[in-house]
């Protein structure tokens, strides 16, 4: 394996931990080495022995989204961009590890390739939207305590996602649940739910709806005693019934073929709409 190149996420989980496992991981003080000659020179053999050292520890972040029915092998290749950006930004005079900085850029490239997947991956729950948007939120407020910047379009241009995008999951992100019980003004027991609009019919729509379908009911009866038995009991069957039977099952149980049944249900219809006096087909 070439040093200038990283381990192939399209290979299988077991053989690409096998490549992964061969890296050493690196002392504080060999770290802080290559990221100042990283840093200063551009030294991009640095970088790569940076980036190779802390390729076990994407495994582990991608591993916290398994859930979100997506590949281990597409979360921790985009959990490996987050890595590369992190290393390209990674300030070593700040006193902290490389991999204390870099788990939020991996976190948060794994989350927006969820997040542009969310169509595709059909999340069931709100649970785990929750969970992810609160996982979003954490994410961007950690990013811009590290590198210092407030600005949401700086976050969206290194996370290559457009501002409007960044605005609109800030905004899903900032509403919070709250209680319908709650009192708006404590000791009135005026509460949220006292201002929800009742969308269920009101009592008059009721009553109506009950009457009509009861007269519907005494129609439909009144022009079934018009059919024959035979008649009859092939509408119970094919019309009425909850699991209605197929032409088949009924011709074999009248002893009769599927187009007369076909044609016995079309003449009992005929008649049923006469006599509810609706006009034939």
């Amino acid at each position: 394996m070439s040093t200038l190149h990283l381990p192939i996420t399209t290979d299988t989980f077991e053989h690409y931990m096998v490549q992964v496992n061969r890296f050493d991981l690196l002392s504080a003080e060999e770290e802080y080495d290559l990221a100042i000659r990283h840093l200063r020179d551009g030294d991009m053999e640095a970088a790569h022995k940076l980036i190779c050292a802390n390729l076990r520890f994407v495994v582990k972040v991608a591993n916290e989204y398994r859930g979100y029915g997506l590949r281990l092998l597409d979360l921790v290749q985009e959990g490996n961009i987050g890595l590369m950006m992190a290393v390209k930004k990674f300030d070593p005079a700040r006193g902290t590890r490389l991999i204390t900085y870099a788990v939020w850029w991996i976190r948060a490239y794994i989350q927006n390739y969820i997040m542009r997947s969310w169509s595709l991956v059909k999340i069931g729950t709100t649970q785990m939207q929750k969970k992810l948007f609160f996982k979003l939120a954490q994410t961007r407020k950690a990013l811009r305590n590290l590198t210092g910047s407030e600005q949401l379009e700086d976050i969206a241009r290194d996370l290559d996602v457009n501002e409007e995008a960044v605005v609109e999951m800030s905004q899903r992100m900032g509403c919070r649940d709250t209680s319908l019980d709650v009192e708006l003004t404590e000791g009135e027991g005026y509460t949220l739910l006292n201002t929800l609009a009742d969308a269920s019919d009101n009592q008059e729509a009721l009553l109506l709806a009950h009457e009509e379908r009861i007269i519907r009911e005494e129609r439909t009866s009144a022009a079934m005693a018009v059919l024959k038995p035979r008649e009859r009991h092939i509408i119970e069957q094919r019309i009425l019934a909850d699991s209605p039977s197929t032409l088949q099952d009924l011709a074999d149980e009248l002893a009769i073929s599927r187009e007369r049944v076909r044609q016995i249900e079309q003449n009992a219809l005929r008649k049923l709409r006469s006599a509810m006096g609706e006009p034939p087909d």
